[in-house]
C-alpha cells in the first residue's frame, strides 16, 4: 500500500508550540522560527510550493500575490477571525478554499473591550504611568487624578454579532444601558436578555451616547464608518473604544478631534495601519487622552491555541476530502 504524501504547510508566523508540535506530526510542515513577518517575495515563494498556506492578521493576500501561486495551492487557513487580509473572492475564483477561525475569541476580545471602556473615562493608564515617572506622587488627594462614573451611562455598540453580544453582557454587570446599531435586529430573546435599544440610524445613536463601542468586522462597507462627519456626532463628553479593527474609524479625524478636546477620550487595540501607529495618536496618549493597546484583544494563550485547533482542523478535513467547518466564501463578507 502506497503511503499517502503530506501536504506541505506553510505558516507564516510563530504559533504556540503544543499546535506547531501537533502539525509537525500531521503534515509536512514549514514553520517561521523567528516569528519575522514575511515579505510579499517570501508570502509569493512560499505560495509556489505549498499545498495549505496559514497566514496571519499581518500577512496581506491580495490578487496580485494570488496570481503568482502554484498550482498545488488549495487552501489558505487563516490563522485568524478575520479575513479582511485576504482576497477572498480572488481566492475561491482561482479555486482555493479559504477558511478562517471564527468563535474561539469572542471572550478575550470582549474581556479587552471591557477593559479599556473601564480603563479610559477612569484614567487608569494615566494613574499607572505617575508610579513608573520621574514624577512624584504625592498621595491621594480629593481633586486628582478624576475620571467619570461609568454606571448609568450609555453604551453604543457597533456590530452586535458574538463579540457585541458579550461585551454587553460584561457591560450590564457594570450598570451600563445598552444601545446597538447592526446591518439587523438581534433576536427579541437577545434583545431582552440584554435590555438592548437597537438604533436603526447609526448617526442618531452616536449623538446620544456616552460610550462608543466598535465591535463589526473590517470590510468594504465598514471602512471608515466612523467619518470625520459621523465621528463630530459624537457628544464632547464620549469616550470611543475600538477592539476591532483600526480601518473602521478615520484615524486622522479621530486624533484631531482629541486634541481640540471635541471628543472626552479613546481607547484603542487597533490601528489603520499596523504595525505603524499614528504618531498624533501616540503624542495624545503620552498627554493622557487616549489609550493605546498593541492589539493585545485576543492575546491569550488558551484563545491562540483554540485558533490552532481550528485552524488544524479545517486543513485535515479539507485533506481528507470533505468540506472544512469554517469556510469563508465572498457572499459572506
Amino acid at each position: 500500500m502506497v503511503k499517502q504524501k503530506k501536504p506541505v504547510v506553510v505558516v507564516t508566523r510563530r504559533l504556540p508550540d503544543a499546535i506547531q508540535q501537533r502539525m509537525q506530526e500531521l503534515f509536512d510542515v514549514r514553520l517561521n522560527a523567528n516569528d519575522k513577518p514575511m515579505s510579499a517575495a517570501e508570502l509569493a515563494e512560499a505560495m509556489k510550493s505549498a499545498d495549505v498556506l496559514v497566514p496571519t492578521v499581518t500577512d496581506r493576500i491580495d490578487a496580485a500575490l494570488l496570481s503568482k501561486s502554484g498550482e498545488q495551492l488549495r487552501l489558505i487557513a487563516n490563522f485568524g477571525n478575520g479575513v479582511d487580509n485576504i482576497d477572498v473572492a480572488t481566492a475561491v475564483q482561482r479555486g482555493i478554499t479559504v477558511t478562517n477561525t471564527p468563535g474561539v475569541l469572542t471572550e478575550d476580545t470582549a474581556d479587552m473591550t471591557m477593559a479599556l471602556i473601564l480603563a479610559v473615562p477612569r484614567r487608569l493608564a494615566e494613574g499607572a504611568n505617575v508610579l513608573i515617572s520621574d514624577q512624584d506622587w504625592n498621595g491621594w488627594s480629593p481633586t486628582w487624578m478624576l475620571g467619570h462614573r461609568i454606571w448609568g451611562k450609555r453604551l453604543g455598540i457597533i456590530g452586535m454579532g458574538r463579540i457585541g453580544q458579550a461585551v454587553a453582557r460584561r457591560a450590564r454587570a457594570f450598570g451600563l444601558q445598552i444601545h446597538y446599531h447592526n446591518r439587523r435586529k438581534v433576536a427579541p430573546k437577545i434583545e431582552e436578555e440584554l435590555d438592548a435599544t437597537y438604533w436603526e440610524s447609526l448617526d442618531q445613536m452616536l449623538n446620544r451616547m456616552d460610550i462608543v463601542s466598535v465591535n463589526c468586522p473590517h470590510t468594504p462597507a465598514t471602512f471608515h464608518l466612523l467619518s470625520a462627519r459621523r465621528l463630530k456626532m459624537l457628544r464632547p463628553e464620549a469616550y470611543i473604544v475600538n477592539t476591532a479593527r483600526g480601518e473602521v474609524i478615520d484615524e486622522n479625524a479621530l486624533a484631531r478631534m482629541l486634541e481640540a478636546g471635541e471628543i472626552a477620550g479613546a481607547g484603542l487595540d487597533v490601528f489603520e495601519h499596523e504595525p505603524a501607529v499614528n504618531p498624533k495618536l501616540v503624542k495624545l496618549a503620552k498627554a493622557g487622552k487616549v489609550t493605546l493597546l498593541p492589539h493585545m484583544g485576543s492575546a491569550t494563550l488558551e484563545g491562540r491555541i483554540d485558533m490552532g485547533e481550528k485552524v488544524i482542523i479545517n486543513i485535515k478535513t479539507f485533506m481528507d476530502g470533505h468540506r472544512p467547518p469554517d469556510r469563508v466564501l465572498p457572499s459572506m463578507l
